[in-house]
């Protein structure tokens, strides 16, 4: 399945951009709590499908994407630009920043620490890789079964907002990606 977006640096830079943009200066755990966050939901909300090419590690307070880690640990360099996102994917963005940007980045830590793929990871120790796989089952599960208050995680309708669009007539409507059911088995006759 193809990746959303061809870095995860783009989507740093989305984020950084958004803060930015917001007035506020955006501390390094809390954008990788975000991306983290975004990686997370876009499987659920597409499908399993990544947003980027990320691989995300435990460190002393909870997740953070290596690649991104070393490119800003002095702040952005002048010579980084971030490609263009999609529509899709800035609409998508937009709905993390809405959600989980009000949040401090120790706010997110704790939040986070809650959630069993981090708990498992940093349970084993520092520099351990948290599994993809183990971040889509967990948010299917746990986003699923949000009806109990007893869930930490929230449901992907409350992350991401339907995109809103005017018909010819100019009634607003809702628009999302059209998601073709997979073909039923052929029988062998």
């Amino acid at each position: 399945m193809p990746i959303a977006v061809k870095s995860s640096l783009d989507v740093a830079f989305w984020i950084s951009d958004q803060a930015l943009n917001d007035r506020e200066y955006i501390q390094p755990q809390k954008m990788h709590r975000l991306l983290y966050l975004a990686q997370a939901y876009f499987a659920v909300a597409y499908n399993g499908r990544k947003l980027m090419p990320a691989t995300f590690v435990t460190d002393a307070f909870g997740p953070v994407e290596p690649t991104v880690f070393h490119a800003l640990a002095y702040g952005r360099p002048a010579m980084l630009e971030g490609g263009m996102v999609s529509d899709q994917v800035s609409h998508f963005l937009d709905g993390i920043w809405r959600r989980y940007g009000p949040y401090t980045a120790d706010q997110l830590t704790k939040k986070l620490a809650e959630h069993a793929p981090i708990a498992m990871a940093m349970a084993k120790g520092i520099n351990e890789e948290i599994p993809f796989a183990d971040m889509v089952a967990y948010y299917l599960e746990e986003a699923a079964a949000r009806k109990s208050a007893a869930s930490s995680v929230d449901h992907i309708d409350q992350v991401v907002k339907p995109r809103m669009l005017r018909s010819q007539t100019g009634k607003a409507v809702t628009v999302s990606t059209w998601k073709p059911k997979a073909a039923p088995a052929k029988k062998d006759e």
